[in-house]
């Protein structure tokens, strides 16, 4: 394809987004001759030459309430978008995931004429599928992580691009636990298994205790057991310690960040359900995937859900290859079992060994791919052609 000018919108409304664009940006930079960004994002696409309209900061809220506290503001921002796009129409326009408040500005954007992207697919093969209605008024081009995203969008009529995964691009085949254990300060005498309860405070007080009382079981059975676990920032942190002020003969290590770096030097891990299973996959870890919510949440999701699994490893698979304990089945008792399972096991070499299939899957150039889609697609809504 010849090289050429592009001016594009782009909106990312939090840090993950902010990471994926930005490399999709230095992909396009690599294939233009001239690159024009403009919109919304963080430091990482400012890089890249982002002229932020406003800081990514304002629209980084999280959980029911307090969207609902901003309203006002969040609308004003996205106004304040549409009318500068509208008045300044882009080559195209790219939102990146912030579904809620990316699609309605897509679907304005383009009743206007700007061509439309969306990057990172709303969770619609899962719940929520009435959403491709909207979906479908919204973008142009639907550029998505997983393969198994695409036949929705095929069924409905909306063109799609599997991009591939940037996790997968970016981590190596093998991942070395020996070295993961020494930059962490880490010499177990056993075996090592890495309790991941989530970044969120609900998350963390539902499993932390549950995680805790596993790894004590287990530690009963097998008193070589070492455990680490990652916190996710201060807030996490100061909860945590504080619960292990009870569990002072138990022999678990606190880490301040670095989950990856954790989950790398383990021999198994115990992890809450999220974008952390597919991290642990792709460092070919073996492990049990655990998961509660309130009774309400938990009632209302299972009534949404169309998805059999939880877990992003299961989802790929398409079969139970990771053990999930949802819910009433998250227990101790079990999550203790299943990872004694591991330890020793065929189940873990099974895992493994689809782990290395989950990297071939994902590994398809994630940034180059979603930068010739973009390209492509601007050449095709081209007025002249």
């Amino acid at each position: 394809m010849p090289r050429r000018c592009l001016r594009i919108g782009v909106l990312a409304g939090e840090a993950s987004g902010d990471i994926l664009g930005s490399r999709v940006l230095a992909a396009l930079r690599d294939q233009c001759d001239e690159l024009v960004v403009e919109g919304i994002g963080g430091p990482l696409m400012a890089e890249q030459g982002l002229e932020s309209l406003y800081p990514m900061e304002r629209l980084s809220v999280m959980g029911f309430v307090e969207p609902l506290k901003r309203l006002p503001e969040l609308l004003r921002i996205r106004s304040g978008v549409y009318r500068y796009f509208r008045d300044n129409p882009p080559d195209l326009f790219l939102g990146i995931d912030s579904p809620d408040f990316n699609l309605q500005l897509e679907c304005k954007l383009r009743a206007c004429g700007i061509p439309t992207a969306h990057l990172v697919s709303p969770s619609v093969w899962a719940w929520r599928q009435g959403r491709m209605r909207k979906i479908k008024r919204a973008v142009d081009l639907m550029l998505c992580l997983f393969p198994f995203e695409t036949a929705i969008y095929r069924d409905h009529d909306v063109p799609v691009r599997f991009v591939g995964h940037p996790l997968a691009d970016e981590l190596p085949a093998r991942v070395a636990a020996g070295a993961a254990r020494v930059e962490l300060g880490l010499h177990p005498p056993g075996r090592l298994l890495a309790l991941l309860p989530g970044s969120r405070g609900g998350e963390v007080r539902l499993l932390a205790p549950l995680f805790l009382q596993a790894a004590r079981l287990l530690w009963q059975r097998h008193p070589s057991l070492t455990f680490v676990i990652p916190a996710a920032n201060e807030a996490r942190e100061a909860e945590l310690r504080s619960m292990l002020q009870d569990q002072a003969d138990l022999p678990v290590t606190l880490v301040s960040g670095r989950s990856r770096e954790v989950m790398a030097a383990a021999d198994a891990i115990l992890l809450a359900s999220g974008t952390a299973t597919l991290e642990a996959a792709l460092l070919k870890r073996p492990m049990v995937v655990a998961y509660r919510m309130a009774a309400f949440s938990w009632w209302l999701i299972s009534r949404l859900a169309r998805t059999e699994y939880a877990a992003l490893p299961n989802v790929l698979a398409g079969r139970a290859l990771v053990p999930e304990l949802l819910q009433d089945g998250a227990t101790p008792e079990a999550m203790a079992d299943s990872l004694e399972r591991l330890l020793d096991s065929e189940a873990a070499a099974d895992q493994l060994r689809y782990f290395d299939s989950i990297q071939q899957q994902l590994a398809q150039g994630y940034a180059v791919q979603s930068a010739q889609a973009l390209l492509e697609l601007a050449r095709e809504q081209s007025p002249h052609g």
